[in-house]
């Protein structure tokens, strides 16, 4: 019984993405409106900063997916670049083994385990003409010369309607999808590194 309702959950999604493309100008992208991002300013700044070793992925379902981390890399780069936790940000090893994992899994809403954890209101998974990707950013830090690790998770969301003549609630209508998925990158990072500049393990 599971498999077929995953299986036609999956036709719907496919159809529907195949009407997006079909009817280009007619589908809408709308941003989670209740994951804003938290300003550099509002970070907790360590003392000394020092060097980290950035590593970032963009997954679907846990999967790697090369296409979309390079689509976002040089933005997640910059932007833990411009916090001022770290001195210097860079992609080889540092002296120490400072390190610091981004991963941002792009995750069906209509799973139990993002359904329980997302507290906006929205309508969860498809509905009529409308369908939502969630997002879990994941920050996973290691000091240096430690071998602790701290966890900091945050959840996003963009919805696609197709005809509707208005988007979910509680949601704000982007341009375009590509914007779309470029401020929900930097709002979600951005509540991450909040919460790991606040922790008071971080140093």
């Amino acid at each position: 019984m599971f498999a077929m309702r995953e299986g036609a959950r999956r036709a719907a999604l496919g159809m529907l993405l195949a009407a997006t493309a079909l009817l280009g100008g007619c589908a809408s992208a709308y941003l989670d409106a209740g994951t804003k991002e938290v300003p550099a300013a509002q970070f907790k700044k360590p003392a000394s900063p020092g060097p980290v070793q950035l590593l970032f992925e963009f997954q679907t379902k846990g999967v790697a997916n090369a296409q979309v981390t390079g689509m976002l890399r040089e933005r997640v780069i910059a932007q833990v670049k411009a916090s001022g936790l770290f001195n210097e940000v860079g992609s080889a090893a540092v002296p120490g083994g400072a390190m610091l994992s981004i991963t941002l899994n792009n995750v069906p809403m209509s799973d139990d385990a993002f359904a329980k954890g997302f507290l906006t209101g929205l309508t969860l998974g498809l509905a009529g003409s409308q369908v939502g990707d969630g997002y879990v950013c994941t920050a996973t830090y290691r000091a240096t010369g430690s071998d602790a690790q701290l966890v900091k998770q945050a959840r996003h969301a963009i919805y696609t309607t197709i005809g509707a003549t208005g988007g979910p609630s509680n949601a704000v209508k982007m341009p375009d999808h590509k914007e779309a998925a470029f401020q929900m990158t930097t709002q979600v990072v951005s509540n991450v590194l909040n919460d790991l500049s606040q922790d008071t393990s971080f140093k």
